[in-house]
C-alpha cells in the first residue's frame, strides 16, 4: 500500500494535483443484473453476476472518462477497487486533467457538479436517481441514531449551508450552489492540493481488516490479524480483474547510498 501511494504521488510532481475524485458503486438493481437472477435468487445470491456487472460497467465508465474525455481530456489517473461491508464493488478514480481543462474557478465547477437536487418536471429521470441513490439520510435532531452522528453532530457535515453562488472554500473543498429552494445533494470535487495526500492515502488503504482473540482451553490468548474478504472479492480475484491500474505508471530506481 504505502509503495502505490509513493507511486500514484509520482503522478502529482509531474501532472500536479488531481482534479476529480470520481467513485461508482455497484448497484444490485442494475437491469444486467436483475435479468439474469433465477426465480427465487436475490443478488447476493450471485457474486459472480454482481463481480462480472460491475466490471462491465466500469470498463464502460472508463471509456467515457478515459477516452471520450466527457469531463475533459485526462493525462494521468489512478483507481483502486474496494468491497463495502455487504459486498458491492466500488471504484475509487482520481483524474488528473490537462491544462487546457482544468477546473480553476467556480464556474468550472458548476460545469460538471451540480449539488442540487434537479427539477422534477424537466429532468425526471435524473429526478428521480438522485432521489434514490444521492441522498444523505436524515441525521440531527431528526434522526440522532443515524450512523454519521458523532458527539451530536453529522461527521459528513450535513446538512450543507445554503448558497446562491459556488464559491472558492477555504477548507480545500468548493461550497457549492446550494439554493434555498433546491434541497442539497451531497457531491464534492478537488480543488486544492491540501487534499491530494489524503485522497492518495485513502484509495490506497488496503483491504478491510479485524482483530481476532482466539482462545484454546489454558493456552495464552493468540491475537490473530484477520482479513475480511467478501464474497465479489473473491469473485474479482478468482477473474483475475485488476485491483488497481495507473496511468502513466511509475517505475522505483534502484539508488545506493555512499559507502
Amino acid at each position: 500500500m504505502h509503495q502505490r501511494y509513493q507511486d500514484a504521488m509520482a503522478l502529482v510532481h509531474k501532472f500536479g494535483k488531481p482534479d476529480i475524485f470520481l467513485t461508482m458503486t455497484c448497484n444490485p438493481s442494475w437491469s444486467e443484473i436483475v435479468a439474469e437472477l433465477l426465480p427465487g435468487q436475490q443478488p447476493h445470491d450471485r457474486p459472480d453476476l454482481l463481480t462480472r456487472v460491475f466490471h462491465a460497467r466500469l470498463e464502460e465508465l472508463k471509456k467515457d472518462v478515459l477516452e471520450r474525455n466527457v469531463l475533459g481530456k485526462v493525462v494521468a489517473y489512478v483507481y483502486v477497487i474496494e468491497f463495502q461491508k455487504r459486498g458491492l464493488p466500488h471504484v475509487h478514480m482520481l483524474l488528473i486533467l490537462d491544462q487546457s481543462d482544468k477546473l480553476a474557478t467556480p464556474d468550472d465547477y458548476d460545469k460538471i457538479v451540480r449539488a442540487e437536487i434537479p427539477d422534477q418536471q424537466q429532468e425526471p429521470e435524473l429526478h428521480k436517481r438522485i432521489l434514490k441513490h444521492m441522498i444523505h439520510n436524515p441525521c440531527g435532531v431528526q434522526n440522532p441514531r443515524s450512523p454519521c452522528m458523532k458527539q451530536g453532530s453529522c461527521k459528513k457535515g450535513f446538512p450543507k449551508s445554503f448558497s446562491n453562488c459556488t464559491k472558492q472554500g477555504n477548507d480545500s473543498y468548493p461550497i457549492y450552489r446550494r439554493r434555498q429552494d433546491a434541497p442539497p445533494v451531497p457531491l464534492q470535487i478537488c480543488s486544492s492540493i491540501k487534499c491530494v495526500k489524503y485522497l492518495y492515502k485513502y484509495i490506497h488503504k488496503g483491504s478491510d481488516r479485524v482483530s481476532m482473540e482466539v482462545h484454546k482451553g489454558d493456552e495464552i490468548a493468540q491475537f490473530v490479524d484477520a482479513r475480511w474478504i467478501c464474497a465479489p472479492e473473491a469473485m474479482w480475484k478468482f477473474y483475475k480483474f485488476p485491483m488497481t491500474r495507473m496511468n502513466p505508471s511509475a517505475s522505483s530506481l534502484a539508488k545506493h547510498a555512499p559507502s
